[in-house]
């Protein structure tokens, strides 16, 4: 899992399109072309052959030859598996196609996969480590949820959701806080929620084995390649394909209402009391 993340970030670095671009100056006018094709819609070329490739640019097979080598690249295919690696990293731009599926059935496509992915996400949940999560969060000293990028409005939602019967919740990081301030306090006793979703952080590697070395209890929610390898007690992933360019992530929704409903039970006596207390305050406040 180690290595995915250095491979995703090395790639990042000298990724296809930022190779493409640094080469643009010293191209051949044919090749200049093909570089401006495939530009455009860079997704394409995961599954086009090299002469697919030339005969859409208007350019022959060897200025395809060509081309890919002056970016770097030993191979056509060695060129085709980077742009497939980019677009299972999440990169829309790569997940756009040239010729996009017709607007007829549009809804039933995406209703269609976000079934798919519900139930994908859900039907595959073991009843005992849910409760065993539950259980963990609702007696847990401090409940944190993290997330970045896609995953920060779940950790959110999430945290909003569960305040209601835990008197310690938080969104981590906070605004205008580090990673270092957020982290600093966590140990034995607190629960965390990290949302790993593609594309993700920098630093999400070295965000787990922070929380995890602190001994707090962690869980992962996510649709990161390798989830199940990365140090945390529970993994819970999550399906994501999307019918168009975006990921879908109606289970990853499913699961935070899952987890915030089963909390909200878990909390008894006490989590009503918070519950009646709040409801009070609204009253009072009128704000509701």
């Amino acid at each position: 899992m180690k290595a995915y993340f250095q491979a995703m970030a090395a790639a990042e670095k000298t990724s296809f399109l930022t190779r493409i671009r640094a080469a643009l100056p010293g191209l051949h006018p044919s090749e200049r072309q093909l570089a401006e094709a495939i530009l455009n819609f860079p997704g394409q070329l995961a599954s086009y052959t090299a002469t697919e490739l030339a005969q859409m640019a208007g350019v022959s097979n060897a200025t395809v030859t060509r081309f890919v080598r002056r970016i770097g690249y030993a191979s056509f295919e060695e060129a085709r598996q980077a742009v497939r690696a980019e677009q299972s990293a999440g990169t829309a731009l790569f997940r756009v196609n040239r010729t996009t599926a017709p607007p007829e059935g549009r809804i039933a496509r995406h209703l269609e996969q976000g079934h798919r992915n519900l139930a994908d996400s859900l039907a595959h949940l073991n009843e005992a480590e849910i409760a065993e999560l539950v259980a963990t969060m609702a007696t847990a000293r401090r409940l944190r949820m993290i997330g970045f990028r896609a995953g920060q409005p779940f950790a959110r939602y999430l945290a909003w959701q569960t305040i209601q019967v835990h008197a310690d919740v938080a969104a981590l990081p906070r605004d205008g806080e580090t990673l270092a301030e957020s982290l600093a306090d966590l140990g034995p006793g607190d629960c965390v929620l990290v949302f790993a979703l593609r594309r993700p952080h920098r630093q999400i590697t070295a965000l787990i084995r922070e929380i995890a070395d602190s001994g707090a209890a962690l869980a992962l929610i996510g649709d990161l390649p390798g989830l199940p390898a990365l140090p945390a007690r529970w993994h819970l992933p999550c399906a994501t394909p999307g019918a168009g360019a975006l990921f879908d992530h109606v289970g990853v929704m499913a699961l935070c209402g899952l987890l915030a409903s089963a909390l909200i039970e878990e909390s008894g006596p006490e989590g009503r009391t918070r519950l009646s207390a709040i409801e009070k305050i609204h009253d009072a406040l009128d704000e509701i």
